[in-house]
Formats: C-alpha cells, sequence, structure tokens
C-alpha cells in the first residue's frame, strides 16, 4: 500500500516537473528568482528527449510499483503516460526529437514575450 502511494507520488512529480520545463517560463513573469531553476530544468528536459534518455524518475517509479506487487514498464515516462494519449501508435525517434523542438519553440515564445514585458517596463 504506502509503496504504490510513493509511486503515485513519484508519477505526480514527474507530470509537475514535464510541465514545468515546458511552461515553468510563464512563472518567470511571476517570480523572476526562478528563472535559473525554469533554465536548468528546461536543458535537463532537452537533454533527455534529444538524447533519448531516460529521467531518473521513472526507474524509481517502477522500483516502487514492483515493491508494491505491481509491474514496472519499460521506456521512460513519456512513452508510458504519455505517448499513447498523443500518439496512439509506436514513438519514433523521430517524433520524439519533434517534441524536442516543440518544447525550444514554446520556451522560445515565452521567454521572447518576458523579454517584451521587461523592455517595457524599462521604458
Amino acid at each position: 500500500m504506502i509503496y504504490s502511494l510513493l509511486a503515485d507520488m513519484v508519477l505526480l512529480l514527474h507530470l509537475l516537473f514535464i510541465l514545468f520545463v515546458v511552461f515553468g517560463g510563464l512563472l518567470v513573469l511571476w517570480r523572476i528568482w526562478i528563472l535559473p531553476l525554469h533554465l536548468l530544468a528546461f536543458a535537463w528536459g532537452a537533454l533527455i528527449e534529444f538524447n533519448r534518455w531516460i529521467c531518473p524518475l521513472t526507474p524509481l517509479e517502477n522500483h516502487l510499483r514492483k515493491l508494491a506487487g505491481g509491474n514496472g514498464y519499460s521506456g521512460g515516462f513519456i512513452d508510458h503516460y504519455l505517448v499513447p494519449l498523443v500518439y496512439p501508435d509506436a514513438f519514433s525517434e523521430s517524433r520524439q526529437y519533434i517534441i524536442g523542438v516543440m518544447l525550444i519553440i514554446i520556451n522560445l515564445f515565452i521567454y521572447a514575450g518576458i523579454i517584451v514585458r521587461i523592455r517595457k517596463k524599462k521604458l
């Protein structure tokens, strides 16, 4: 029971981290001190996508699920939970690169908006 709960907590943490990687730049508008945290998280997320690495939270979640008597899963968090929602068929390497490029484009737009906002305040 406790291992299942811990695995679910890791899953939630993983999802929140992914959302922070993608949209955390918006929090910079709220608090500027978030900028270095987001840039580090963004860099980590981009490295994961472009190098096809598996986030360390995935093996931790799998381990906890096995301790709870369940089965782990192969691949990473995105492959297991998000890909079936977005891409019902197989997940290819090119699609992973597309996700990485989308991550960069989203954040370029967010940070461009932040720069425009900062410049307007200085004028």
